[in-house]
């Protein structure tokens, strides 16, 4: 297959990725081509964590941070310093070419770092991970959890996104001004956090162990740190009806949306109808810090939960 002038050796297309849903790996990449116009955009600026399953979902999985050595000098890269020290080579999806090429070698799903390859240090973006609480499938706490933040970012002039993640809730994101640190973004983000707990602590929780959750929604915050990483837009996740992580409206979240709800069969036909929710999100990128004095309002304004006392 010739992309953009790149040939890409295509191989073992009838592999069955996911037995249950009777997809290939062929399906696979017949998927990331026909939405890579509107994928690779979210991707572009963004060193990848590769999910890779070469036998598909009847094998092993395993992520990859590093580029293997045998990847084509056209996939761009950029070195990635560790905070322990050392460094590896993240690849970037900035093109179909290589979007396919990543497919090809069974990257099931690539998972962005949460800075730009330009600045590591400074993201463009906050996320929370919601899911239900453990050995539950109630989305609709979830879905709530997700309204939840975002009317709290609209009592801070804030505006978020949401995103199906394709496996058990959603990613509620804030768009940023790289100009803040993942300190300062994590913190604010948990302090927000601690309003939905103070309001409603019988329903949210900030506690680490899961033993001590008690049926609470975690209000995950952790992914604002360096070399964390969320799915990509429009990635398709290790589960058995080859779900894809969508980036829905919050109209739709309140309609009842799963997180589940598209797959590699239906993206398609939602994309020909309707155009991508998050298209023109990082055109409002925001900065915390305007916002911080009407954060500490809102918080001082509160009682105490009980799991700060």
């Amino acid at each position: 297959m010739n992309i953009d002038g790149h040939e890409i050796h295509l191989g073992h297309l009838d592999k069955v990725f996911f037995p249950e849903a009777g997809l290939t790996k062929g399906d696979l990449l017949s998927y990331y081509e026909t939405v890579a116009d509107v994928m690779v955009p979210h991707m572009k600026d963004y060193p990848v964590s590769m999910q890779r399953f070469p036998d598909g979902l009847k094998g092993e999985g395993f992520f990859n941070k590093d580029a293997p050595d045998y990847f084509p000098d056209w996939i761009r890269k950029v070195e990635f310093p560790k905070r322990e020290g050392g460094s590896f080579d993240a690849p970037i999806v900035d093109s179909k070419a290589a979007l396919i090429y990543m497919s090809n070698q069974a990257v099931l799903t690539p998972h962005l770092y949460l800075s730009r390859a330009d600045d590591l240090e400074h993201p463009d973006k906050m996320i929370y991970d919601l899911d239900p609480p453990e050995e539950t499938r109630d989305y609709d706490l979830v879905r709530r959890a997700a309204l939840d933040i975002h009317d709290v970012m609209e009592e801070l002039d804030l505006r978020s996104w949401v995103m199906t993640t394709g496996s058990q809730g959603f990613h509620v994101v804030i768009p940023l001004e790289r100009k803040e640190n993942f300190d300062t973004i994590r913190k604010f983000a948990q302090d927000v956090a601690r309003i939905l707990i103070c309001r409603k602590e019988d329903t949210y929780t900030l506690e680490d162990h899961i033993s001590k959750r008690k049926g609470r929604i975690f209000l995950d915050t952790l992914r604002n740190s360096y070399g964390a990483t969320s799915v990509a837009p429009y990635a398709v996740r290790a589960r058995a009806k080859a779900p894809v992580a969508t980036p829905v409206t919050w109209d739709e979240v309140k309609s009842g949306v799963n997180p589940q709800d598209w797959t590699i069969k239906n993206i398609p036909n939602r994309l020909g109808q309707k155009e991508d929710p998050w298209k023109e999100m990082m055109r409002h990128a925001q900065l915390l810090q305007s916002h911080q004095e009407k954060l500490k309002e809102l918080l001082d304004h509160e009682e105490p939960a009980e799991e700060e006392k």
